[in-house]
């Protein structure tokens, strides 16, 4: 069996100058190879992208987006998912897992938004994460998407494993993660660096066997198990 070469790391900048250098070097390359990078959770609104990034959790988002269209179809309005019962909107989403844990959530974020924020889907992150069901990730997910509201930096397990690879962090914890990479990136690409880091990790920097040959940003990615 073959043995899997190492792949040269480069040298670690040295300077707060070629950190902030290699940084812009880093968006420069991943707007050139995902320019119109996005969420691919399919939605219409900021309830149904909501709805989707729910159920998203520990599920992929193809099989998210297999389901919502059904699901939309029969619940079309906030009200109509603050009205089903638990049993019934867990069986419409059993494909995605933890079916009973997200019906809760859907259920009670519906309620929510109903009680009080007049059936629409708040524009702060304060009042976001009153909901049932949403966390800093979720909230920044719609806000982003939906509203083009950067108020931070959706951290993924793909955006948590990538910023590590590319010593972006060295946090583990989202939450620490996001706060380190929002002091590094211009707020003004926080929304589109979130969706392509996604795509980075996803297609090209995967967990299992990084694509480490093709990658765009190989020369400057100093993870210990890079191969050539």
């Amino acid at each position: 069996m073959a043995r899997k070469t190492r792949a040269k790391r480069p040298k670690r900048p040295r300077t707060a100058k070629d950190r902030r250098e290699r940084v812009a070097e880093i968006l420069r390359r991943l707007d050139e190879v995902y320019p119109n990078a996005t969420c691919a959770l399919k939605h219409r609104n900021a309830w149904e992208l909501l709805v989707a990034t729910i159920l998203s959790a520990q599920c992929t988002d193809e099989r998210v987006n297999q389901v919502t269209p059904g699901l939309f179809e029969k619940y079309p309005t906030v009200e109509d998912f603050a009205a089903v019962s638990q049993e019934e909107l867990a069986a419409d989403i059993r494909s995605t897992g933890f079916f009973n844990n997200k019906a809760k959530a859907i259920r009670g974020a519906a309620q929510k938004i109903l009680a009080d924020y007049g059936g629409k889907v708040p524009k702060t992150m304060e009042e976001m994460l009153t909901i049932p069901g949403v966390a800093r990730k979720t909230a920044n997910v719609v806000l982003g998407t939906a509203y083009g509201l950067a108020t931070g930096i959706v951290v993924d397990t793909h955006v948590s494993r990538v910023a590590r690879r590319l010593d972006l962090t060295k946090e583990k914890d989202p939450v620490k993660i996001e706060q380190d990479l929002m002091k590094i990136i211009p707020k003004e690409k926080w929304i589109v660096f979130s969706h392509q880091l996604i795509h980075f990790g996803r297609y090209i920097c995967q967990s299992r066997k990084p694509k480490c040959a093709e990658c765009p940003l190989n020369d400057l990615c100093y993870a210990e198990d890079k191969t050539v």
